[in-house]
């Protein structure tokens, strides 16, 4: 008995037929990260004493330490913070944001507008309780071209005030195109010719393994992100990241525990033999996740939905963007993905409010790890032009049959 109706199976042979080519090139990403994965756990010299639980304080964890060595030599950087203790990437993000900001410094979004929770962070445009803003923070933001960051544009926004430039990486909530290592490093240098000692700070969610590059090796200060989207794997049960310079991780380490402690406290209270096993697999799973987004593309390119990226563009981020043009497509497109998840396939996505969002979200994600973006997930706020955004897949034949079901039920509407 098939599982799709026939005219979704002949648009599945169709774009099997146009992806296997873009494939190969991501296999040599794939390729070159998981070498570099491995020469980081030969030169840090991971063991299996390392892979025990710690309690307290969490004094002394060597576990900890270590995997924190291996993830800054892959980022390039100084020093890195990996801890359980962050509860999202926003935790991650707002942490540095507040250990390097001081009241009468200036906040300077080089990407336009961040994504939804941060802004709440930031104190966007309704004040927040606890925000940057309410802190004495000023904010300002320069919009995106439609090619990228506006480079000529950067000169005129610095001012002497300007402490960090923030740089998202990927999309968002947005159609914008999300940032290629090389575009970090044009950004990066920009910055550092009209104010050299402007931070530059890189929201690196959803963006590592995707090239053979991290921000903090191309000019970024500092990046931070989460470990249940890429480079948890899909095992690691919880957490986030920042590296980069080791005097600017400590300053945000401080605001993660307390001034005084910063960094040296923190047990690692879940299966740290997750964290490694995860970060050995990233490299192969967000390859994974990256051809099911070209095949989400290509699948709803093909029944004639506006999808950023393209198929043939460079991916700087593991997320698909599909416009559908109305909230019962995206509700539909949610609840026939969620049918094809290996946790909880039999419930029915509907939109509901979210902390850090001021529309309702419609999500679907039958995962292991709640709320993990590296598994095979969907979501969007409901408002217009009603956009859905596909990421994750830790395998790819996964992700092919949850596009499938999602296609099977926009198109039977």
């Amino acid at each position: 008995m098939a599982l799709f109706p026939a005219n979704i199976t002949a648009l599945q042979v169709k774009a099997l037929d146009q992806a296997l080519p873009l494939f190969a090139a991501l296999d040599v990403i794939s390729e070159q990260n998981t070498a570099s994965v491995l020469k980081a756990f030969r030169d840090q010299q991971v063991s299996e004493y390392l892979f025990r639980t710690t309690t307290g304080y969490g004094y002394g964890d060597s576990g900890r330490e270590r995997l924190e060595a291996v993830w800054a030599e892959l980022c390039g950087a100084e020093k890195a913070l990996v801890r359980t203790q962050f509860v999202s990437g926003t935790h991650a993000l707002a942490c540095v944001l507040f250990g390097l900001l001081r009241p009468g410094d200036e906040l300077l979004a080089v990407t336009g507008a961040p994504y939804d929770t941060m802004q709440t962070v930031i104190g966007h445009t309704v004040q927040t309780p606890g925000s940057l803003t309410e802190c004495g923070i000023r904010y300002r933001e320069m919009p995106m071209s439609e090619a990228g960051v506006d480079i000529g544009a950067i000169a005129g926004h610095i001012s002497p005030n300007t402490r960090v430039a923030l740089i998202q990486r990927s999309r968002g909530y947005s159609l914008r195109k999300p940032l290629s290592i090389e575009a970090i490093r044009t950004v990066c240098a920009e910055i550092k010719k009209y104010k050299q000692d402007c931070i530059c700070f890189v929201d690196n969610c959803y963006g590592e393994f995707v090239e053979v590059a991290e921000p903090t090796s191309v000019g970024a200060d500092i990046m931070a992100g989460s470990l249940i989207k890429n480079p948890g794997g899909g095992l690691a049960p919880a957490g986030g990241y920042i590296a980069g310079k080791a005097a600017l991780v400590d300053m945000a380490a401080r605001r993660l525990t307390a001034p005084g402690l910063g960094g040296e406290l923190g047990a690692t209270l879940a299966d740290i033999r997750l964290f490694y096993q995860g970060l050995f697999l990233a490299p192969h799973v967000v390859n994974q996740a990256l051809k099911g987004a070209i095949f989400a593309g290509l699948i709803f390119d093909l029944l004639g939905y506006k999808t950023l990226p393209r198929p043939e563009e460079l991916r700087s981020d593991i997320i698909q963007a599909i416009e559908l043009g109305s909230p019962e497509k995206m509700i539909a497109f949610c609840q026939g993905l969620q049918q094809y998840s290996p946790v909880d396939a039999h419930v029915r996505p509907v939109p509901g409010t979210v902390p850090g969002y001021t529309d309702q979200v419609i999500m679907a994600g039958g995962t292991f790890i709640q709320g993990s973006s590296i598994e095979l997930s969907a979501d969007g706020p409901l408002r217009p032009p009603y956009i859905v955004y596909v990421q994750g897949g830790l395998t790819f034949e996964h992700a092919l049959l949850g596009i499938l079901g999602a296609a099977s039920a926009v198109a039977g509407m």
